[in-house]
């Protein structure tokens, strides 16, 4: 006798939409969620991250008026009015997730828990319950590598949380969501070092991508120190003393670590359960998100896959169309298109050019950097990047990447083309659109590489 067709742990984006859908196909589901509704994506990743990317932005908007005619006072920026403003956003978004569960009949536990086996959950509060499909859908988490010192340093979890705006932080990390956090910091005013171990950052991007957000990174002040590592760090907030392995000593007032995330699975139960992990902790599940345990599905970042909040949600929306609409909906994790919110910001689908000469026979590479226009009248030194893969044999734009402010927003729409497969002869066929940056995507004549 089970209590629930369906019991969700986790109250992310994959598992809020997989207990809603599931409950709305006539499924009983219940959802287990300890903290806030809403996981890493609205809680203390990207909404709260975007609204910072935007407050930043405004140190550029004000800087770039006097060359359009206008005459500003002297611009400030307040952290705490900020961190207002964003915690009643965050409580808005999260009371809305609250309301559509419970309107779809999801009923919910606001407390942890545990597998007990199969088809049993154990309640924080010491209720046992029993469901037929257990979700899996905890997340993940940042985390702090151990040295000496390591306790002293903080992750994207605290930053937002943080009581005021640091003077001089130290980024560590070189991947998507540590350049963010130093072109946000640094648009509001902090003082930016950031350390990164690897020869380039943002590793797996595009190496034209990588080199020209690196320099628009240091022309915009950020002390980007790339084959550098923290040895040691001592002291307290606001005077760290960070040693690196040369030996080199400098103080900061902030430590932000950004070097990587698990899988939420620690604790769970999921193993004596007798589901499989992986390496780092994920949960091993195949194309239709099931474990190796017939009864318990994982979705979002938890597996491990592609973590990323819309492929959570499509995750979660495909299991409910396997187990509760009787069509089996195998997870979409090719041509997925993502946004790094840098300053500026990179929008990418499909294929890096290093992957396309790694997998294709031959590769046509478009590319162009160019000063936009806004820029020509403001005086920013700042360029645009824009970049066609295409395959040579068949002329299928196998990948776009965008570099400039909207590359997020355009991102969109080329993922569509790449998606239905288009050729650059579709590309070509598309008329223009004048002046904007986009139509640098629709004007390439020839390319600057072929192999």
């Amino acid at each position: 006798m089970f209590d629930f067709d369906l019991f969700v742990i986790g109250g992310g984006s994959g598992g809020v939409r997989a207990a809603r859908v599931a409950s709305e196909a006539g499924a009983s589901v219940g959802l287990a969620e300890e903290y806030r509704l809403g996981g890493t994506c609205v809680i203390r990743g990207c909404v709260p991250k975007k609204l910072m990317v935007y407050a930043s932005g405004f140190a550029d908007a004000f800087a770039d008026s006097a060359g359009f005619g206008w005459t500003a006072g002297e611009a400030s920026f307040d952290w705490s009015k900020f961190m207002t403003a964003k915690d009643s956003e965050i409580d808005r978004l999260e009371s809305i997730y609250r309301a559509n569960l419970q309107n779809a009949g999801v009923i919910l536990f606001d407390e942890h828990a545990t597998l007990a086996d199969a088809h049993t959950i154990q309640l924080g509060s010491g209720r046992k319950v029993k469901a037929r499909y257990l979700l899996i859908a905890t997340g993940g988490s940042p985390y702090i590598p151990e040295f000496p010192g390591s306790d002293l340093a903080s992750t994207s979890n605290e930053i937002f949380l943080h009581d005021r705006l640091p003077e001089k932080t130290l980024i560590v990390g070189g991947g998507y969501i540590a350049c963010e956090f130093a072109g946000i910091l640094n648009g509001m005013g902090s003082q930016i070092t950031q350390f990164y171990r690897g020869d380039q950052i943002l590793r797996g991007f595009d190496d034209d991508v990588r080199q020209h957000i690196a320099g628009c990174m240091a022309r915009r002040g950020i002390d980007l120190r790339l084959k550098t590592e923290v040895a040691s760090i001592s002291g307290e907030e606001p005077n760290l003393l960070v040693t690196d392995q040369d030996g080199n000593a400098q103080l900061y007032d902030y430590i932000l670590y950004a070097t990587g995330r698990r899988p939420n699975t620690a604790g769970l139960g999921l193993e004596d359960a007798g589901v499989k992990l992986g390496r780092r902790g994920e949960v091993i599940v195949d194309k239709f998100s099931q474990s190796t345990v017939p009864s318990i599905f994982a979705v979002g970042d938890v597996t491990n896959r592609v973590n990323l909040t819309p492929v959570a949600i499509r995750e979660g929306a495909a299991f409910v169309e396997t187990i509760f609409n009787s069509n089996p909906t195998p997870a979409d994790h090719i041509d997925v298109p993502t946004a790094v919110f840098t300053r500026p910001e990179l929008g990418t689908v499909g294929m890096t050019e290093q992957e396309a000469l790694a997998e294709l026979a031959g590769v046509d590479i478009y590319v162009t950097a160019f000063r936009p226009l806004a820029n020509a009248m403001s005086g920013r030194d700042e360029k645009n990047l824009m970049k066609l893969v295409v395959e040579k044999s068949s002329q299928r734009v196998r990948g776009v990447q965008i570099v400039g402010e909207g590359a997020a927003e355009m991102i969109q729409l080329a993922g569509i083309a790449v998606k239905m497969k288009a050729t650059k002869a579709d590309f070509d066929r598309t008329v223009a659109v004048h002046p904007t940056a986009a139509e640098e995507l629709v004007t390439f004549k020839r390319p600057v590489r072929t192999s």
